[in-house]
């Protein structure tokens, strides 16, 4: 079952050179579980560093973050948080299937990995068949599936991504992000994405949250409502440029009037 993220009034100050320095000031969001969410903001603005709050990497400075109405150290101890990183940062002299499965050499099997889950898994991220490959002899985008393979072993209820695609050409980018929906809703987790790319937050998102330049500030969201499964062919319609067009006109601080207000729903679990 899927968690809803819930980050509530959440600042971060680093001390650099002995001088207090704000990465993010006073966010607050609200991911329903199930859904798919991303981040788009200038480069150094935050963006990773919510993620990693979110992951329970660090604590922030002040206010609170929720996993399913829990503490994101409860989700974690519960193993119900899968992270991404940008590189996939494979063992290089383990096979694909020993790779993947480096999660249980950490933390040791649970009640429900099994080799056939973990069969199932290389077949959900369309690697069967490469079970024996070393990451040399796998593409970028390979590579990168057996990233997301590895986060999801512990069959995790959120899923953390950032920026997994930056590093890859656009054509294997776009296949990847239809790679990476199929596998979110086969999955059923929560996913939250972070991206430097609006065409890339809008046609994987059910919402984009828009943050300011350094300090992070959430300027607003936008919800979008495109229909599930999504396809190539739907970032040629108004709707999606419409969407693009209100996040790039409050990102650029042209308009942010299209941009609508981070108002948090009754339910928030």
């Amino acid at each position: 079952m899927s968690k809803a993220i819930f980050v509530d009034d959440v600042s971060m100050v680093y001390s650099r050179r002995g001088e207090p320095v704000t990465a993010l000031d006073a966010v607050t969001l609200k991911l329903p579980a199930g859904s798919f969410g991303s981040i788009i903001g200038p480069s150094g603005c935050g963006k990773s560093t919510l993620l990693r709050l979110i992951a329970d990497i660090m604590p922030p400075s002040t206010g609170s973050i929720s996993i399913g109405g829990a503490p994101p150290r409860v989700a974690r101890r519960e193993r119900a948080i899968g992270f991404v990183f940008q590189a996939p940062t494979l063992l290089p002299w383990r096979t694909l299937r020993r790779n993947i499965e480096l999660p249980l050499d950490i933390v040791g099997p649970s009640k429900e990995s099994s080799s056939h889950s973990l069969d199932q898994l290389i077949e959900l991220v369309g690697l069967k068949g490469f079970e024996n490959a070393l990451p040399h002899e796998l593409s970028g985008g390979m590579q990168q599936r057996v990233a997301i393979a590895r986060s999801l072993l512990l069959e995790p209820q959120v899923l953390l991504l950032d920026e997994p695609f930056g590093a890859l050409d656009e054509i294997t980018r776009q296949r990847m992000n239809l790679e990476l929906l199929r596998i979110w809703a086969a999955s059923q987790t929560t996913a939250l994405l972070v991206t430097h790319s609006i065409s890339e937050a809008v046609f994987m998102s059910d919402v984009v949250y828009v943050m300011s330049a350094s300090p992070g500030r959430l300027i607003g969201q936008v919800n979008v409502s495109l229909p599930r499964p999504r396809n190539l062919d739907m970032m040629r319609s108004p709707e999606f440029y419409d969407c693009v067009n209100r996040i790039r006109d409050g990102l650029f601080g042209n308009d942010a009037s299209g941009l609508e207000k981070a108002e948090l729903p009754v339910e928030v679990y």
